[in-house]
Parts: structure tokens; C-alpha cells; sequence
């Protein structure tokens, strides 16, 4: 069992920054990666990065690809989600999930993939 806590959503304005994080605790072993997502009030829940706990290999979604910084503390068991330049479109609740497939070779973008969920945080950036 895996526990996920979000944290450091808020409220923010168009071109700030905001840095979430994402507390595992529960599980002893390593996930093969831990991801990024959001959903916007009547979308779906959308990829937004993720990084492979072995070598803190990193994939994002075209829309915040150099924005957006994703990174590991290995000892604190926390990832980070570094949001630079946010914009409106920006606006979701973020939710951190961990991938434990067994086996696996690449960094999901498919939140199937992902088997723990946080509760999520939100971030709103106000124009």
C-alpha cells in the first residue's frame, strides 16, 4: 500500500510560480515512477509529467514541456512539480500517482498505468 499527499496548490497569477509536492509513504520498495496529472472542471484527468524513479528519467506533455520541472527526493520520498510561467489554461486539480508495474521499460503518459492516487491539490491562476 502506498499513501500519496499533495500539497502547495493555491491560488496564483498568470505568469507566477507554484511548487507542489507529492509524500509517499506505506511502501517499501521503490515505484517504477511516480507521475503528474490534472483535471479541469468537466475534462479528463490529463498526463502532465513523470519521472522513473531508477535513473529520475523524465517525460512531460507538450503543454508544459519547459515550464514545468518534475524531480525526486530520493531520501525525503518526495516529488516535486515545479511550475513556471503558469497561464490560465494551467487552472486543475493536480493529483500525483505512482506507477508499480512490474517489468515496465518506459514512462507512462497513460494514467491506467499509474495504480495509487493522492487526493489531490488545486491550482487556480487568476488573469
Amino acid at each position: 500500500q502506498v499513501h500519496l499527499v499533495e500539497s502547495g496548490g493555491g491560488l496564483v497569477q498568470v505568469g507566477d510560480s507554484l511548487r507542489l509536492s507529492c509524500a509517499a509513504s506505506g511502501r517499501t520498495s521503490s515505484p517504477y515512477a511516480v507521475g503528474w496529472f490534472r483535471q479541469a472542471p468537466g475534462k479528463e484527468r490529463e498526463f502532465v509529467a513523470a519521472l522513473r524513479w531508477s535513473d529520475a528519467n523524465t517525460r512531460y506533455d507538450d503543454s508544459v514541456k519547459d515550464r514545468f520541472t518534475i524531480s525526486r527526493d530520493n531520501a525525503k520520498k518526495t516529488v516535486s512539480l515545479a511550475m513556471n510561467t503558469l497561464k490560465p489554461e494551467d487552472t486543475a486539480y493536480y493529483y500525483c500517482a505512482a506507477d508499480i508495474r512490474r517489468g515496465a521499460w518506459y514512462v507512462s503518459t497513460d494514467k491506467a498505468d499509474y495504480y495509487y492516487w493522492g487526493q489531490g491539490t488545486q491550482v487556480t491562476v487568476s488573469s
